[in-house]
């Protein structure tokens, strides 16, 4: 397939799937409970870092943290107190459990309480456009309230060769600027050109199959290289493609 032929078959995917639609199955769901920037970031964060498994499980623990949180998330985040939060016990899903609540509760309050928003934190640590040395250093600054050592791993690190997908996943929701509603671009010091795509065993497989990535592993250095792939076919918004390799990969199994 020529990259002319390419780019109008992804356009088109991605036209197709980048729909209010796709909200409703999507983690994305949770944050859009809310309108508040602060909100839709704590809520956004929490899921993105839960979201991996199956998305029915994945929103079914969303639920589960709405209602920790009294669907109020900026609000429960900043004034909790240690009573509060026993109403993580026995709170899971998957490998995240309630003693990883519970330090992310307390570690976000730091943070809100050190900058004006969690956009001031990443953009506190983003330096020549490369988010994800900003990554590892939004890791050092998270795990530095005392966190235990079972909650390392709910963050990635690209610079340790992580794809760092539920991150790159986060930053799509919140810089992307999306005409079609899903997308909440709330994040303006970040530009959506600079975004990665995230990167799973959906995107990954279709990305191979059509000659975007060669890098058989989905580690840092296969998001490097489909990221300047899809930069060729659109340098302003390469992650609008997300949409157009994940609805390829697990509506029409690509």
């Amino acid at each position: 397939m020529k990259k002319s032929e390419l780019k109008s078959f992804l356009d088109l995917k991605a036209e197709q799937y980048n729909t209010t639609n796709f909200i409703k199955d999507d983690p994305i769901l949770i944050p859009h409970r809310f309108s508040a920037k602060r909100d839709i970031e704590i809520s956004g964060f929490l899921i993105a870092t839960m979201a991996w498994g199956n998305r029915k499980s994945i929103l079914n623990s969303g639920e589960k943290l709405l209602d920790i949180m009294g669907n109020a998330p900026y609000s429960f985040v900043q004034n909790h107190s240690p009573s509060d939060l026993k109403s993580c016990d026995g709170f899971v899903h998957r490998t995240f459990n309630a003693i990883d609540l519970k330090y992310f509760f307390h570690a976000l309050k730091h943070i809100y309480n050190r900058y004006e928003d969690l956009e001031s934190c990443f953009a506190a640590k983003t330096k020549d456009y490369d988010l994800q040395t900003a990554f590892h250093h939004f890791k050092t600054e998270f795990l530095s309230f005392g966190a235990p050592e079972r909650t390392y791993k709910h963050i990635s690190d690209p610079l340790k060769n992580s794809a760092a997908k539920r991150i790159n996943m986060m930053l799509r929701w919140f810089v992307r600027q999306d005409k079609s509603g899903v997308d909440f671009g709330i994040w303006n010091s970040i530009q959506p050109a600079h975004l990665s795509c995230p990167l799973d065993v959906h995107t990954g497989r279709v990305a191979r199959k059509i000659k975007l990535l060669k890098r058989k592993q989905n580690d840092a250095k296969a998001v490097a290289e489909l990221d300047k792939n899809l930069r060729k076919l659109d340098a302003q918004d390469p992650v609008k493609y997300d949409f157009a390799l994940f609805g390829l990969g697990v509506y029409e199994g690509f």
